[in-house]
């Protein structure tokens, strides 16, 4: 299993302290910690780009959007999440225009996390569920579908088969399998796997 290299930056020690026990406790990961955004550019200074930099949007020296360019830019070669207890849609999909990879909400379950992390440090992109059917308008061309569709797609670009999405949302497989079809047809896309490669750079836009 290949190491992942994981900074976490966020200026709660409890935070930290509990992410860190979570990731030590699985052999993968080589975890470092910081508690502001001026400790974290020293750490990825001092380590080299970070796989994965877990990146509190409310810590100390972020100022926004402008402490997520300057973290993404340091951590060139690495991936930037953002961490929060709540964020709005509107700036993840903005903070994700600047480079970073995704949102991590710190309610995240600890396996959940530990997926997650491995789903971002080989290159793909991560949001929860929840996030990704939310309220607010989604981007073209995912603005066709509907919120139950958006819900099957998100997981669909989790790497989910029908059977476990199905499985999650309390549905038959019948039922995921139309949701599907219709989900193509409105994206113009081949199959499930041409759908998320289509949906997935609308998930960074």
């Amino acid at each position: 299993m290949t190491t992942v290299s994981v900074l976490i930056a966020d200026d709660h020690q409890l935070v930290r302290d509990t992410l860190a026990h979570y990731l030590d406790a699985d052999a993968g990961f080589r975890v470092t910690t910081a508690e502001s955004l001026p400790g974290a550019l020293a750490a990825i200074g001092a380590h080299g780009a970070f796989d994965v930099v877990l990146l509190d949007v409310a810590m100390p020296g972020m100022d926004g959007l402008a402490g997520v360019e300057r973290a993404v830019a340091a951590n060139a070669g690495g991936a930037v999440v953002l961490l929060s207890g709540s964020a709005r849609q509107g700036f993840v999909t903005d903070a994700m225009a600047r480079g970073a990879r995704g949102f991590i909400p710190k309610t995240l379950p600890a396996r959940t996390l530990i997926g997650a992390l491995r789903m971002v440090a080989s290159g793909k992109v991560y949001l929860p569920v929840t996030l990704m059917a939310g309220t607010e308008a989604a981007p073209e061309p995912l603005s066709s579908l509907t919120a139950q569709e958006r819900r099957v797609l998100a997981r669909l670009c989790e790497g989910k088969s029908n059977k476990e999405i199905a499985r999650d949302m309390g549905l038959s497989e019948v039922t995921i399998k139309t949701h599907m079809r219709a989900i193509c047809t409105k994206l113009g896309a081949r199959n499930r796997t041409h759908a998320a490669m289509i949906a997935t750079p609308y998930m960074t836009a």
